[in-house]
């Protein structure tokens, strides 16, 4: 038997080579792979002597060569392939155990230049394993170092590496060659600053997370990465304390974390089931995060709470008085992680760089059957190519203009119809994920009415993430007290609405920007 060696992850390669030359394994090797055996006295013989043919071009060219490839694609139960080996005076290769450049880890590095990147892209890895794989009745391709104890298990007890465990390792090429195809890709993207939605879609992601079932308990489930840099996302949170995330603990706080970083004076975002219950901002982080809790103190029980700044022991020690399962913030003082720490199931993260948003070349993907849906992000607030236009005699005044952009901002990440109402840096009412415009609206109002009291609404902000098709929900808002009114505009109802504001002394803001969430 015949073993190719080369690898970039040299981990217990010397350990598995070492015991291949025990049972009598030739080995073959390239470059530093063969440089690191002779020094651990291990027999092995360069590409070169193989190939008959030198490396060149600085160690582009060594592996692709007759010599190799045919060696490795032979059938040998095709007696004209054997004939042809013989003939060509060419040895089989039995088994190929090569992993690739490191093109990941070269990209991740600060400052690394496009044509360091481009040389990290393997060529003649990926055809070795391409070509291994194909043959894998006759080929042991190893792609990963966790897979040296279990071939050395089969070839000490059998002589030799059975059918089922070639086509494991044959299968498991195939997706790292497909991972490392679709890296570059990527990368080639994100380098060409192409936000294009291409003709065929490939994208690549990384286990984080076995979990222990998904949504419900019947459905498998694990979390993944895309892989590449990751500041102020969930992917990259350090877990401080508490059990194993779960699917929707996940899908939750990733639901609050992108409300979260619409906001840059301190906030706190209270969120269930993906949708805000709670938005408070203030002076300091205590006091955004009473807002937030006051706002709804009865469906914050049991949520997630986010936060942009540092949760100090003030804050933990009223964050305490209720059950939440999830907090995360940029940081937490001693003293708060001493007090938050004594609640044994609450899950606390730390997120660095938790204002920092998503890579403007990222996609919004959703699984329908048979398919996915792709979209750019939808990562602005307002539009861009005009101005916010108040539509009616009554123009907002500072107040309410600050305290409708704060609702348009909670109105963008909340389930649609959707319908949010924010007071004095707070949201005092949320209307999520109704099938009808004027059942959110309705809703939202008795939300507040029911937490803060029924003079909660009047001076009330609110916010439609889409056009009102009828006045109905300016009739309601009228009804409140509610003053102030921000919302997409373009329904053909647009002047019945205007002239319902006008009739209540109501001042409405178009922004020419729908906000749909689904």
């Amino acid at each position: 038997m015949r073993a190719l060696i080369s690898v970039s992850d040299k981990r217990g390669i010397v350990e598995f080579a070492r015991e291949l030359e025990n049972l009598g394994v030739e080995i073959i090797s390239t470059g530093g792979t063969h440089r690191t055996l002779k020094e651990a006295g291990i027999k092995v013989r360069g590409i070169s002597e193989v190939t008959k043919f030198p490396e060149c071009l600085d160690g582009r060219v060594k592996t692709l060569h007759p010599n190799i490839h045919a060696g490795i694609l032979a059938r040998r139960d095709n007696p004209e392939h054997m004939k042809e080996l013989a003939d060509l005076n060419i040895e089989t290769i039995d088994m190929v155990v090569v992993n690739l450049y490191p093109f990941k880890e070269t990209i991740l590095k600060e400052g690394v230049t496009r044509e360091e990147a481009i040389e990290n892209i393997d060529i003649g890895g990926p055809t070795m394993l391409r070509a291994a794989a194909k043959n894998y009745q006759d080929v042991t391709v190893i792609v990963d170092p966790e897979d040296y104890e279990l071939v050395l298990g089969e070839l000490k007890e059998k002589k030799e590496v059975s059918l089922d465990t070639k086509f494991y390792l044959c299968s498991k090429v195939f997706f790292h060659t497909a991972h490392y195809d679709a890296l570059i890709s990527s990368y080639m993207k994100r380098e060409r600053k192409d936000n294009s939605l291409p003709q065929t879609f490939t994208m690549t992601y990384e286990k984080i997370q076995e979990m222990r079932y998904g949504e419900n308990p019947h459905q498998k489930a694990a979390f993944y990465k895309e892989a590449g840099k990751a500041k102020g996302l969930l992917t990259s949170a350090v877990q401080l304390h508490g059990k194993e995330l779960s699917y929707n603990n996940i899908n939750d706080t990733n639901g609050a974390l992108e409300l979260l970083k619409e906001f840059h004076e301190p906030c706190v975002v209270a969120c269930k089931h993906a949708n805000p219950c709670g938005v408070g901002t203030a002076d300091n982080i205590y006091d955004a995060y009473m807002k937030a809790y006051s706002a709804d103190p009865v469906s914050i029980f049991g949520g997630i709470v986010v936060f942009n700044r540092e949760v100090d022991e003030k804050t933990a020690l009223e964050i305490n008085k209720i059950f939440v399962e999830i907090i995360a913030a940029p940081s937490y003082s001693r003293e708060a992680l001493s007090v938050l720490k004594s609640k044994k199931n609450i899950r606390l993260l730390q997120i660095e760089n938790i204002l920092e948003k998503q890579d403007e070349y990222a996609y919004d993907i959703k699984k329908v059957a048979g398919g996915i849906l792709v979209q750019e992000l939808d990562s602005k607030l307002l539009s861009e190519d005009q101005d916010l236009n108040t539509v009616t005699l009554r123009e907002p005044d500072d107040k309410e203009m600050k305290d409708l952009i704060m609702a348009w901002k909670i109105v963008k990440h909340t389930k649609s119809n959707a319908i949010t109402l924010v007071k004095d840096g707070r949201s005092i009412g949320i209307g999520p994920g109704q099938v009808n415009r004027i059942w959110a609206c309705r809703q939202a109002i008795e939300h507040a009415h029911e937490f803060l009291g029924p003079d909660s609404t009047k001076g009330a902000s609110l916010a439609s993430d889409a056009f009102f098709p009828f006045p109905d929900c300016v009739e309601e808002a009228a009804k409140a007290g509610i003053t102030a009114i921000i919302q997409p505009g373009g329904s053909l109802k647009d002047d019945e609405s205007i002239e319902a504001c006008n009739k209540y002394n109501i001042s409405m803001v178009f922004t020419g920007m729908r906000h749909f969430k689904h």
